[in-house]
């Protein structure tokens, strides 16, 4: 399963680098982007997990850059 989630606040592309990489590291993840010029976040992980790798990739995003939100729709 692939899903994009918007971004705010998202200040710089090295952050965004760092946010990909530690959100590549998250058992279960298939692949992952994390766009500073689109301000989008995209996952690809196994469905029945996919809730479980989400809270991980906030977390490890708010201990990268605090200030930025993903938006869940």
């Amino acid at each position: 399963m692939k899903k994009v989630f918007e971004l705010r606040d998202l200040d710089c592309a090295n952050c965004a680098a760092k946010m990909e990489d530690a959100i590549s590291k998250i058992d279960g993840v298939q692949s992952a982007s994390v766009s500073f010029f689109t301000q989008k976040m995209t996952i690809e992980a196994d469905e029945g997990d996919f809730d479980k790798i989400l809270k991980k990739a906030v977390k490890a995003i708010s201990k990268i850059e605090p200030d930025c939100e993903v938006v869940l729709k």
